[in-house]
């Protein structure tokens, strides 16, 4: 699926830019009841409800032209929220010192969920402090899923 996701997010990226958004993912999640086309964008300042208006409306015109599915699916744009999913090194460089989530595809010393502060990144690879201080070393490859966790 991250090929799929990859091809979107070239296709869309340059109108997403254009219309003064930062496309931060795409996320196709197939269902056979009802799949999910799910683009996250965000800008300085923050996301509004007519900021994601105005980009589902320019992706919907890209998605009858390309047609890159079968079958039906919904398209949401989103703005990252409170609990912002980190997809790419340079989300979790801006957060260094934040607390995040981290669920891996492959273990790390034991773990296929870590959570802790965002100590660094480094080539591709993100360190994480738990609360035992102990820091764990994890690459973005690795990464199946990860967010921040917000501070209340």
């Amino acid at each position: 699926m991250r090929h799929v996701s990859q091809k979107l997010q070239e296709m869309f990226e340059p109108t997403v830019t254009a219309l003064g958004f930062e496309l931060l993912a795409v996320l196709f999640i197939k269902s056979q009841q009802s799949s999910v086309l799910r683009l996250y964008i965000d800008r300085e300042g923050g996301i509004g409800v007519d900021h994601c208006a105005s980009v589902s409306h320019q992706i919907s015109g890209i998605l009858e032209v390309e047609s890159p599915f079968d079958g039906e699916y919904t398209l949401e744009v989103s703005s990252p929220g409170v609990d912002r999913p980190l997809f790419k090194v340079a989300h979790f460089e801006r957060f260094i010192g934040q607390r995040a989530k981290v669920w891996l595809a492959q273990k790390v010393e034991g773990r296929v969920k870590v959570a802790g502060k965002i100590q660094k990144t480094e080539n591709n690879n993100i360190y994480i402090m738990d609360d035992e201080d102990h820091v764990y070393c994890m690459s973005i490859d690795n990464i199946d899923k990860a967010k921040l966790v917000p501070v209340y």
